[in-house]
């Protein structure tokens, strides 16, 4: 029997990120990946949740527990509301990205940055990555 992957709703919001109402709070990040999975039909999901943790450090303990279960091979995808919600240090976001992601067999996709990594149009995907 073959066993169904998780996909990973992750939400991240910082203090700085609340002082700025530069993001949405985790109630509404969770509200928003939520509807956008079952509109995919991605029903096996759970989420990974680091609340009041900059996008700087990934030393998170959402993320470490999503990394885990990646490396246990339970999750086949990896969802954020956009970029900067899975890291504002563009390089280790791109390393997760471009390297991490798709050595673990993993799609990923930021909704608000058109970001899919089944698909080969994510080229603007670095450029908002730098901007974050």
């Amino acid at each position: 029997m073959k066993t169904v992957k998780i996909t990973a709703l992750y939400c991240r919001i910082s203090r700085e990120d609340e002082l700025k109402n530069i993001s949405s709070s985790i109630d509404t990040q969770k509200a928003y990946l939520k509807r956008y999975a079952n509109q995919s039909k991605f029903n096996n999901y759970r989420f990974y949740i680091d609340d009041g943790y900059s996008g700087t450090n990934f030393d998170r303990p959402g993320f470490t527990k999503l990394k885990r279960d990646i490396e246990n091979s339970l999750i086949e995808i990896v969802i954020t509301k956009d970029l900067s919600r899975l890291g504002r240090d563009y390089l280790t976001t791109g390393y997760y990205i471009e390297h991490y992601f798709p050595l673990n067999n993993i799609r990923y996709i930021a909704i608000n940055d058109q970001v899919d990594t089944n698909k080969n149009d994510n080229d603007f995907a670095p450029f908002r990555n730098i901007m974050n």
